[in-house]
């Protein structure tokens, strides 16, 4: 069986208090994009496990996909698999490629092996994976709170609108992203934020870690600057970074003054 794991960007981006578990409590909008994966599992003789497409640091053993398998398999018994990962989402980007994979991971083995478990009990178990995994099994847009596995439907539509993400190769770790926050709250509610007109967003809607990455990061103003240049209505890094994308009405430009090596993903929302 074969799906196409996708990745999310997020739309504001509020640390707002560190938590007794030392995670960090957020508030964001997550939106889903088509800058996808591809997951192939299939029933075999013994289980397996293997990546194409870009790089994956660490060891293939420690792969939420393989995590989202043995979590079922304790509870359902499940037979071997095959699986086959190819990677198209940049790592350390903040898109959540990562957590969207284990996410589908689960649907999949789901339908494949006819579990029967809905929405809410896949939630449980992505949540088990990683903070904002559960996020992909309704893949929908949210309002996220907590550790970024709470949610709220947004009462968003961004139809009629091309995003284009740029990633410039820097891996951002997620304790690197969090170590120079500064935990506040927002002077506004973010469902209040979201309803504004997307045309004044690029003055009331902020991502918390762009004040502490931007100075160390220099090419990622440089990026967010030159997208606005571009035309885009709203810019911004998303998540823990360091992928920034813009916001344009309608068509975007084909062309971008970028390096060769970034990687650029431009689709309609």
């Amino acid at each position: 069986m074969l799906d196409f794991p996708n990745a999310k960007i997020n739309i504001g981006l509020f640390v707002t208090s560190k938590r007794a578990d030392g995670f960090h409590n957020l508030l964001s909008c997550f939106y889903p994009v088509q800058w996808m994966d591809a997951l192939e599992i299939l029933p075999a003789a013994w289980n397996s496990f293997d990546m194409t497409g870009l790089p994956v640091p660490g060891d293939p053993d420690s792969n939420l996909c393989l995590k989202a398998y043995k979590l079922l398999q304790q509870d359902f018994n499940l037979p071997p698999v095959q699986m086959h990962l190819h990677k198209v989402i940049p790592m350390g980007a903040g898109l959540g490629g990562g957590s969207s994979d284990a996410a589908f991971a689960l649907r999949i083995l789901n339908k494949l092996f006819e579990l029967d478990l809905r929405a809410g009990a896949l939630e449980d178990y992505a949540r088990q994976l990683g903070s904002d995994c559960a996020f992909f099994v309704r893949n929908k847009p949210v309002i996220a709170s907590e550790r970024g596995d709470v949610f709220m439907d947004a009462a968003l539509d961004l139809k009629g609108y091309t995003c284009v993400i740029v990633y410039p190769g820097i891996h951002i770790t997620t304790a690197e992203a969090y170590g120079s926050i500064k935990p506040s709250q927002p002077d506004c509610s973010l469902e209040m934020l979201l309803k504004q007109d997307v045309k004044v967003w690029k003055k009331i809607l902020v991502n918390d870690f762009e004040k502490a990455l931007f100075p160390k990061y220099p090419e990622l103003p440089f990026i967010k600057e030159k997208l606005y240049e571009a035309g885009a209505l709203y810019a911004s890094m998303t998540g823990s970074g360091s992928a920034i994308y813009g916001l344009f009405e309608g068509e975007a430009p084909i062309d971008f003054p970028f390096p060769d090596h970034y990687l650029i993903w431009k689709g309609l929302l």
